[in-house]
């Protein structure tokens, strides 16, 4: 009798850096990052697939990416180095760029600067009040394009790739700050326009949100040296990117 092993899950974290203090990867659109108890019957997270090339040992997330949003993601080996980045990220001196791809032509660049009322782990709680907080977030238009297709009553659609870096760290900051402007991202499904998310994933066959964190530059907390990270979109991004004709400026970034 032939017994058959069970497979073992390969790993969709890349591992983009590695030292004694650190540990870099890429994620995935759709993975959460740590248990959620808004998500409780997920059975994966970046965490484990984390620790797993870390050795097996114990990683300390640094910072957090939301379940649909995709790219870098900056783990601690140990708990002093995590306490050390957690100071740096309060004194402003971590700086995070995203690349999102949103409706309309926003100005060339800009700051964000609308304060966003905390939004509650436990949905049911979302009815009553909220702290509301400062929140302030730059941008940079890389690219517009349009598209000859009519989906809210003009003859053409038009979108744009954003450089976006955020100066505070508010949850799902990025995708309501472009909501308020009227530039929503693209595939947001709380904070978007529902009939360009149906064209993206019907035209492109994308329905993830396109946004995507891809450069961290921080202090080393061992060494004090600047580190710059950084990695380029997952495929589904960038090859919407390429239709639109920005490929080359996406290329051009990594």
């Amino acid at each position: 009798m032939t017994v058959t092993e069970p497979a073992v899950p390969s790993n969709p974290l890349t591992l983009l850096y590695q030292d004694d203090a650190l540990l870099a990867v890429h994620k995935p659109a759709g993975l959460l990052v740590h248990r959620s108890p808004i998500d409780r019957h997920e059975t994966e997270f970046a965490l484990q697939y984390a620790r797993a090339l870390n050795g097996g040992d114990h990683v300390y997330p640094v910072h957090r990416l939301d379940r649909p949003t995709s790219g870098l993601l900056l783990f601690a080996r140990s708990p002093d180095i995590a306490r050390q980045l957690g100071e740096q990220m309060m004194g402003r001196q971590v700086k995070k760029t995203y690349l999102a791809i949103v409706r309309g032509w926003p100005a060339a660049e800009g700051r964000i600067d609308y304060a966003l009322r905390d939004e509650p782990e436990d949905r049911r709680q979302k009815h009553q009040p909220q702290v509301s907080r400062n929140a302030v977030t730059d941008f940079q238009c890389l690219g517009t394009g349009e598209l000859p297709f009519e989906i809210e009553g003009y003859p053409t659609s038009r979108y744009a790739l954003m450089a976006l870096s955020p100066q505070t760290g508010r949850k799902h900051q990025l995708r309501r700050h472009m909501k308020h402007i009227s530039h929503p991202i693209i595939g947001d499904a709380n904070h978007g326009r529902g009939r360009h998310n149906r064209f993206f994933a019907h035209h492109f066959g994308e329905a993830r949100l396109l946004l995507a964190a891809t450069d961290m530059a921080l202090n080393h907390p061992v060494t004090g040296e600047r580190l710059m990270l950084s990695v380029m979109p997952e495929a589904g991004f960038v090859t919407v990117a390429d239709h639109l004709g920005w490929g080359a400026i996406l290329r051009s970034r990594f």
